[in-house]
């Protein structure tokens, strides 16, 4: 238990710029924590797109010392070296390199894929993993639009592959914890969840001039089935986020951890409307073309869900960064990635029971142990294990967060409040529906069963 409520909020700060143990760790250390696996143990494994959370991915799954990695799969060769030499420190031997995913998926030797390329590819990669036989480690969103989400929902469900989505949080004990206690009813009717995103790191994307593409860059593979336009530095790795052709923007990144947690916290599923306002407030002039500030509103028979984030400052809810509160009449649940704690409602006027007592901010002991690491973990005993029940974040949990995610996106890009036709599958507004579709382009096609 953290008694001392700043270290706590301090903790929450630093566990939201993604500065958490499991991806500081040395890679380097690797070679004294693997064991020697006979070859009928060992699990091969195959990344696609190796910067950011898909090399963070490997690298925890690399702690369990039945995973091999034989295949890396990047569009861009500087990526590729940098992550060999990475290995190398660890004691791996260089995996064979791809630029073209499809050839990855044709090694028979790999069972795993871990996808954790832009948004925009993963319904094809998936889909394709699982035609070819791989079971999936597949970074969220699941999908860059409520079509493909769809499509991959179908494509799971049609499979007998383990297919886990990177929504590592579903795996932190004491996101478990504070959702028992959410479902024990001890808050009393719960009638709003919140759920935010206040990131104070970002920066302006600052506009510069297309340019052409880099050496060792197979630029047309990166832009696969988004629209084709000419290199520009902005839209490559790490800023992808914050262009609609890739992705969703904040509403899609964290949203889809922490919207995740007011679903399940819920028990809810689609709402029955969705509203949304914002724009770029933080940074009007920039280069990015998702909304800076945004707060949405998702409707339900008897509560209402609510999504803010911000860029350019750290002044969230209840003196976090990010977080999840859900409000009852006894009291309010506040929970982030660094704990959870009770905060009682003082003006209690009896509601018929009696008060709830404040309970200090409170984590979960895992021995040193990441979420992310305890995610991946639980990948891999499904996959030795052929039991997909055992999953803690199966394609229906992604699903579902991407789902609620992508619908305040629509609601955003209609600026009108819309609503969902549960009956019909999709919104009762038809320009709603035409922001639900995914288009692709290059001559790729969209998966279908």
């Amino acid at each position: 238990m953290y008694t001392d409520r700043r270290n706590f909020i301090k903790k929450s700060s630093l566990a939201a710029t993604g500065v958490t143990a499991s991806f500081l760790f040395p890679i380097e250390l690797l070679g004294k924590i693997r064991k020697k696996v006979g070859p009928n143990d060992r699990i091969n494994v195959g990344l696609i797109g190796c910067n950011g959370m898909g090399f963070s991915d490997l690298s925890s799954m690399l702690k369990i010392s039945e995973v091999d990695i034989i295949g890396l799969c990047d569009v861009d060769e500087s990526v590729l070296k940098k992550r060999t030499a990475d290995l190398e420190k660890a004691g791996i031997k260089k995996p064979t390199w791809y630029k073209d995913y499809r050839k990855l998926l044709e090694n028979k030797d790999i069972d795993v894929v871990i996808i954790g390329t832009p948004d925009h590819w993963h319904c094809l990669m998936l889909t394709d993993a699982l035609q070819a036989g791989k079971d999936v480690y597949c970074e969220k969103p699941i999908a860059n639009s409520i079509q493909e989400a769809d499509i991959m929902l179908n494509y799971v469900g049609a499979s007998d592959r383990m297919v886990q989505i990177g929504q590592w949080q579903r795996s932190q004990p004491h996101f478990v914890d504070a959702i028992d206690f959410v479902h024990s009813g001890k808050l009393g009717n719960i009638r709003l969840a919140k759920a935010w995103a206040y990131q104070g790191w970002m920066k302006p994307v600052p506009i510069i001039e297309d340019s052409a593409v880099p050496e060792g860059v197979d630029y047309n593979m990166w832009l696969g089935p988004a629209a084709l336009r000419p290199f520009n530095q902005n839209r490559f790795h790490f800023n992808f986020r914050w262009f609609w052709d890739y992705a969703g923007g904040l509403m899609t990144d964290w949203g889809v951890h922490l919207i995740d947690y007011a679903l399940y916290g819920m028990k809810a599923g689609r709402p029955k409307s969705v509203m949304a306002l914002g724009g770029k407030f933080a940074y009007p002039d920039d280069a990015s073309e998702t909304p800076d500030t945004l707060q949405t509103v998702f409707e339900y028979d008897d509560f209402s869900i609510l999504w803010e984030h911000a860029t350019g400052i750290d002044g969230g809810n209840y003196g976090r960064n990010h977080g999840i509160a859900f409000i009852g009449n006894l009291g309010t649940l506040v929970l982030d990635r660094s704990g959870w704690e009770i905060i009682p409602e003082k003006e209690f006027q009896g509601w018929g029971k009696e008060g709830i007592p404040k309970i200090e901010a409170q984590a979960h002991d895992t021995g040193g142990v990441s979420g992310l690491d305890l995610h991946t973990k639980n990948f891999i005993e499904a996959v030795k294990n052929r039991d997909a029940s055992k999953l803690t974040a199966p394609i229906k949990v992604g699903y579902d967060a991407a789902l609620v995610s992508h619908m305040g996106n629509v609601a955003f890009k209609t600026g009108n409040r819309i609503y969902w036709d549960a009956a019909a599958n999709k919104f009762k507004e038809e320009a709603a529906n035409e922001f639900t579709k995914a288009t692709y382009h290059n001559g790729w096609k969209l998966p279908m069963l």
